[in-house]
C-alpha cells in the first residue's frame, strides 16, 4: 500500500497499524472464530494502546490455540498459570481469566442463535452502519447501541465487555464503518456486507 493514501489518523506511520487499518479495521466479519478473536483482542486492550495489542497478536493466537473457543473454554487453572507468565500476552490476572470465562459464555450464545455471528449482527439487522465522519475528534467512544449490546453481553456473563470496549468491536468487526470520509478505505467498506 502505499504511504500517500489518504488514512484514517490513527493508522499513524507504525506498518502494523497500517497494515491492520488498510486490510482489516471496518471489514464485516462474519466467522465465529475472528468474531472471538476479536472481542478477546479489545477486552485485552482496555487501558492501552491498540498497537501494544496487534504487536502481541501472534503471541496471543500461540497462547489461545488460535482462538479455538472450545479448547479455550475448557482451559484449567493449570493452563490460567501457564498464561499469567506467558510474556507473549497482557498479563493481567483478571483479562486472562476473562478470555477463558467469555469463550464459556460465547459458546453458550453459539448454542442459543446457532452462531454467534447470529447473535452480534442482530443488533443491527445484519446490515453495517454507515457512518459518514470527517475527521477523527468526530468518532465516539460509545454509543447507546454499544451501551446496549454492552448490558446484553454482561447479562450474559462475559466480562471486559464495556460499552467503549463494545464499541471498538464494533468498529472493528465492521458492524460500523467508522472511516472518515476522505480516508481511501471509506468506499470500499461502505460497499461491504
Amino acid at each position: 500500500m502505499s504511504k500517500n493514501l489518504q488514512r484514517c489518523e490513527w493508522a499513524g506511520e507504525e506498518q502494523l497499524m497500517r497494515d491492520y487499518h488498510d486490510k482489516e479495521w471496518g471489514v464485516p466479519v462474519h466467522d465465529d472464530r475472528e468474531l472471538f478473536e476479536l472481542i478477546i483482542l479489545e477486552g485485552a486492550q482496555a487501558g492501552l494502546s491498540w498497537a501494544t495489542i496487534l504487536k502481541r497478536r501472534e503471541g496471543y493466537r500461540i497462547a489461545f490455540a488460535n482462538f479455538d473457543v472450545s479448547k479455550v473454554a475448557q482451559f484449567s487453572d493449570q493452563d490460567f498459570n501457564r498464561l499469567i507468565s506467558d510474556e507473549r500476552i497482557i498479563r493481567n490476572k483478571l483479562k486472562v481469566k476473562s478470555v477463558i470465562n467469555n469463550a464459556q459464555r460465547f459458546i453458550e450464545v453459539q448454542k442459543e442463535f446457532s452462531s454467534f455471528n447470529n447473535y452480534i449482527w442482530s443488533f443491527i439487522n445484519h446490515k453495517p452502519i454507515q457512518n459518514a465522519f470527517t475527521s477523527l475528534s468526530e468518532l465516539p467512544a460509545s454509543t447507546p447501541l454499544s451501551e446496549q449490546i454492552s448490558k446484553d453481553l454482561k447479562k450474559r456473563g462475559f466480562s471486559f465487555i464495556g460499552s467503549t470496549i463494545c464499541y471498538a468491536y464494533m468498529q472493528s468487526i465492521g458492524m460500523v464503518n467508522d472511516h472518515v470520509v476522505s480516508c481511501f478505505r471509506y468506499n470500499t467498506i461502505k460497499h461491504m456486507d
